[in-house]
């Protein structure tokens, strides 16, 4: 059995070719008409409105067989950036094939609105459940579970992907969860291709940025003001998640995902958001700052609503506030790969067991 999670570990870190990865390979997504769009959302009835984003709108779509679609209609007409976006997701779409991001089903590129069907997430996003639209609070094992399938999803992107893909925009409101959590990874609007990319950071920092988004945020775009279209386009990330040395150099590389990563398991070990809405806009990666220097101190930041104390899951958490450090440290050559994280969380996090009785690769 050693010898076999050994072997399998040595040919997960082979490159391949997006597309050509050897895995199962599905239908690619389905060239649509305008009409078959309009039929698909009760001719974009307010009534399917499931989300809004900076430059989209989301609808429920339903097929003829019962089954549904989330419909992402992007408004590109009024800027050929936002066209660019669009084909550049489609792009991307088309080529990766994982468990753990989400599917496209079809596409329209008829007139001056692009369009996206993807396949329906039941769950909404982490973001929702994580800060309290459902009811219901996810388990430490259920937080855990989608960590460790996120962290998949980046392996695939960063490690085995040729070119590598750089996402560009990790934060909770763009993961996505199915009937049963599983983690889907969602809008590559901000996505690169290639082992780093060079994209202009805002002139004076992150403040530019509006202070993110709430509820139900898919799109990669920030609405503009003020004529600053061009400056805030070119900006990858979401306030909150931003890597630091993006911010200084404009070089977003797979260590950016790597920090935005760190910051949603915070978000998992702590219940607070990104960005304070109710503390002068304080970042949770400044307010937890003594928990990364120190592990001892993670219980007093621990979501009460775990009560991980009468679980004996404190250990557990040390080490993934431990993996958080290190995602999030100053110089992005220190920070893990994504690989590494899933070895750490194998040996380190048992939550995540019950993972490993089903392949988990890519779909």
């Amino acid at each position: 059995m050693a010898s076999f999670l050994c072997l399998r570990l040595k040919l997960r870190r082979k490159p391949v070719r997006v597309g050509e990865s050897g895995f199962k390979k599905e239908p690619g997504p389905a060239r649509m008409t305008k009409q078959q769009i309009s039929k698909l959302t009760m001719s974009f009835s307010r009534s399917r409105v499931i989300a809004f984003g900076g430059f989209s709108t989301v609808y429920l779509g339903k097929f003829p067989n019962s089954g549904v679609a989330a419909v992402k209609v992007i408004d590109s007409g009024s800027s050929h950036r936002l066209s660019a976006v669009f084909r550049q997701e489609l792009q991307i779409l088309q080529r990766v094939r994982h468990e753990s991001i989400v599917r496209v089903l079809g596409y329209c590129d008829e007139g001056e609105e692009g369009v996206l069907v993807f396949q329906y997430a039941a769950n909404g996003t982490l973001h929702e459940n994580i800060h309290g639209k459902w009811d219901s609070v996810l388990s430490w094992k259920q937080r855990m579970g989608i960590a460790y399938q996120l962290a998949q999803a980046l392996e695939y992107l960063h490690e085995k992907c040729d070119p590598q893909i750089v996402h560009g925009d990790i934060k909770s409101s763009n993961v996505l969860l199915d009937s049963q959590f599983n983690c889907k990874l969602c809008d590559f609007g901000s996505a690169k291709m290639g082992f780093s990319s060079s994209v202009q950071p805002p002139l004076s920092g992150p403040e530019m940025i509006d202070g993110g988004a709430r509820g139900r945020d898919i799109s990669a775009a920030t609405r503009p003001k003020c004529g600053r279209l061009a400056t805030r386009m070119m900006m990858m990330g979401s306030p909150g998640y931003t890597d630091p040395h993006y911010l200084r150099t404009g070089i977003a590389t797979k260590k950016s995902d790597i920090y935005s990563f760190g910051v949603i398991l915070l978000e998992l070990i702590t219940g607070l958001e990104a960005i304070s809405s109710s503390d002068c806009n304080e970042r949770l990666v400044c307010k937890a700052r003594q928990m990364l220097k120190d592990e001892s101190k993670v219980t007093a930041m621990v979501d009460p609503r775990l009560d991980v104390g009468n679980n004996n899951l404190g250990v557990e958490v040390e080490a993934v506030a431990s993996i958080a450090a290190m995602c999030l440290v100053d110089c992005p050559t220190l920070r893990p790969s994504a690989s590494h994280i899933l070895e750490t969380m194998r040996i380190r996090v048992p939550s995540v067991g019950f993972l490993f009785s089903k392949d988990k690769g890519a779909a």
